[in-house]
């Protein structure tokens, strides 16, 4: 019996008409359409989560322009692998005259020296490359290459790209087209892919697959739960739950659960994950959920990033043991998160309000004249180092957006402004 791909594989759009999702930059008039259709495309940085098509879309691209398409895993290649490529395509002359593409998935994952490997060949015109990442590059791509690159943002898909890419699987698939599958309900399905189109297919595949010869197939979410325990655990055993087992991570300590949240790192850690990328997530936690509640845990968690990068595996699951415990186990509140989040739906909300006069720069004579700067109290010339003047657009006079929470701390800093400023700035 020859050998058949998984159904993802199999479900690879040949063309970019046959791709799904990312109209943003693929529509007509978009971003990345323009490029294509131009036929002259930058270094470009594919981030986004998994399954969304950031190697098929490199794929495509290639194919599109016709030229010629290098691919490398950061997980497994080095400088060695880039600079055979690089020589190959210079080598090439004529042939490659069109310009060679390089795609590197997880590029997130090449040191500092690999992607310096990169910079000259990518300056020179000597290769297109394509990254594809699921980390901020602003992070994990050094400076200089990323200031070479365009960055696409590309997003999870919406429940009905998923289920028009099952609808062609089950039309189109040599396989799956010889069953009569009917799909009474999809819920259960969309929460198993989590919005990614190759666990969706793949999980799916194997779910079909626990019918047999059964021709006629009909699945109700009730069905796919009674199935998927079994199915999850065959998909998932080389690591599909990287964004599940994080989740269940950051919950835990957000739940001051640190024996949950030591075993979540655990898994992490067995599973071969990357200890920036935990180290990462563990500053978000103590600035998201624990915030002013207790100002220490950013410093822990931003100086346990700094050890990990130190002193690397496997030490540093010994820091981010330690920094998972003490955020687990330290006081909890949000209202630093929420408060941004409030004011950003404000701004979103009322647009650009002007500035007041008094809190103006005043620079120039002339914007002396205009009234810039005029009635602004310096705090420092006032008793207590404060003086009680308003400070927000007019519109927004007297709006609060900090919240203090139940903790022992964000109570004294309640205490504090409400002093200055009595319930102003304070939301009950």
């Amino acid at each position: 019996m020859s050998f058949l791909p998984p159904l993802a594989e199999r479900m690879r759009p040949k063309t970019l008409d046959e791709y799904i999702g990312q109209e943003h930059l693929l529509k007509d008039g978009a971003s990345l359409r323009r490029a294509l259709d131009s036929g002259l495309i930058p270094s470009m940085i594919f981030w986004g989560p998994p399954g969304v098509g950031k190697t098929t879309l490199a794929q495509l691209i290639a194919s599109h322009l016709e030229r010629p398409i290098h691919t490398l895993s950061a997980i497994s290649s080095g400088v060695k692998d880039v600079r055979e490529i690089i020589n190959r395509v210079e080598q090439g002359g004529m042939f490659q005259q069109k310009g060679s593409i390089l795609f590197i998935d997880e590029i997130h994952r090449f040191s500092k020296a690999q992607q310096d490997s990169l910079l000259g060949a990518v300056e020179r015109g000597t290769i297109t490359l394509i990254g594809a990442t699921t980390e901020n590059p602003s992070f994990e791509v050094i400076s200089a290459l990323l200031s070479r690159c365009q960055v696409y943002t590309l997003k999870n898909h919406t429940k009905d790209d998923l289920m028009g890419l099952l609808q062609r699987a089950m039309n189109e698939d040599q396989v799956l087209k010889e069953k009569n599958i009917i799909l009474e309900e999809s819920n259960a399905l969309m929460a198993i892919s989590g919005g990614d189109a190759r666990k969706l297919l793949n999980v799916f595949e194997i779910i079909i697959g626990t019918y047999q010869e059964q021709k006629i197939i009909k699945l109700t979410d009730e069905e796919v739960s009674g199935r998927a325990q079994q199915s999850l655990a065959i998909y998932d055993k080389d690591g599909e739950q990287h964004y599940d087992i994080i989740s269940a991570f950051i919950k835990a300590i957000r739940g001051s659960d640190p024996n949950a949240a030591v075993y979540w790192l655990a898994r992490m850690v067995e599973g071969g994950e990357d200890p920036k990328f935990i180290a990462r997530r563990l500053i978000i936690s103590a600035s998201e959920d624990i915030g002013l509640a207790n100002p220490n845990a950013l410093l822990m968690a931003n100086n346990t990033f700094q050890a990990v990068e130190n002193v690397g595996w496997p030490e540093s699951r010994i820091i981010l043991s330690q920094c998972t415990i003490y955020l687990a186990s330290s006081p909890k509140g949000n209202a630093a998160y929420m408060a941004i989040n409030k004011a950003q739906e404000e701004v979103q909300r009322s647009g650009n309000l002007p500035v007041p006069l008094p809190l103006r720069n005043a620079p120039t004579a002339l914007m002396k004249e205009l009234g810039y700067g005029k009635g602004y109290l310096y705090s420092h010339d006032h008793s207590g180092n404060f003086a009680y003047q308003e400070f927000m657009p007019d519109p927004l006079s007297k709006m609060s957006f900090f919240n203090p929470g139940s903790s022992k701390k964000e109570q004294e800093i309640a205490a504090q402004i409400t002093a200055l400023w009595g319930e102003k700035y304070i939301k009950k």
